[in-house]
């Protein structure tokens, strides 16, 4: 017998290729702008932006800071940075925000994955921290959306992640119970912290080396998975590609 009915997955960094579809839509921005003469070095460019763009989502996540904020200051400050004058942020956001959501990468092994997760007969669904209007077009453009029941936007539910409220209504919503429900992402805090303190065990996609040293959550042997493990359990994989042996 299966340990879990419901699969609730992150969307960016965990099954959409974030960095390479951010990467590319920049790209794509710039010579729509004819910013290329005046940004020389991309990849100093892009790294700064991926920067400041990090810490406001931080903020936004803490809620300190609203959304227009966000979208202004991360291209307000880079372009300022960089000594960029004559281009308003707003219309660069708006650039690239029509550009990324029409990026299609996905990481090795995410389709093959979930389509043997699916013919399993597991539910599966998204719990994704964005803007509706971004994420929705990238679960479609990318081909996620036949493998997936509900879409949960923090912008929609007003609760990013780790916010307990995000993971109370995605299971409500889906009449999902607690202990046969799993959270699988990227990141330690939304992700993992925020479902573990919810209730619900998680699996950590660590395919960045990213797993935190100082924690007292080891990593899990398989056979727990499939099994009957403790409540509200940690499991730590390098590929989401593992899912296939874990699930």
């Amino acid at each position: 017998m299966r340990r879990y009915d419901h699969l609730f997955f992150d969307l960016d960094h965990t099954l959409w290729d974030f960095e390479t579809n951010s990467r590319l839509a920049m790209q794509q921005t710039i010579l729509e702008l004819k910013l290329e003469s005046q940004i020389i070095d991309f990849e100093q460019f892009i790294h700064y932006y991926e920067q400041i763009n990090s810490q406001l989502w931080e903020l936004f996540r803490k809620q300190e800071i609203r959304k227009p904020e966000l979208i202004r200051q991360r291209f307000e400050q880079t372009l300022s940075h960089f000594e960029i004058h004559g281009t308003d942020p707003m219309v660069m956001n708006d650039h690239y925000l029509k550009r990324m959501p029409l990026q299609k990468k996905l990481y090795p092994g995410v389709i093959e994955t979930l389509e043997h997760l699916q013919q399993k007969g597991y539910q599966m669904h998204i719990i994704t921290n964005g803007f509706t209007e971004v994420q929705h077009q990238k679960i479609e453009s990318s081909g996620l959306s036949p493998y997936f029941q509900r879409v949960f936007i923090s912008e929609e539910i007003q609760a990013p992640k780790p916010d307990k409220r995000i993971f109370q209504y995605a299971l409500s919503s889906c009449n999902a119970k607690k202990e046969r429900s799993i959270m699988i992402g990227d990141s330690w805090e939304s992700d993992i912290v925020g479902a573990r303190n919810f209730g619900i065990s998680q699996i950590f996609i660590d395919n960045t080396g990213s797993f935190p040293q100082k924690t007292n959550t080891p990593p899990l042997k398989n056979s727990f998975i499939k099994t009957s493990p403790p409540k509200n359990t940690t499991h730590i994989i390098k590929s989401i590609k593992e899912l296939t042996q874990l699930l």
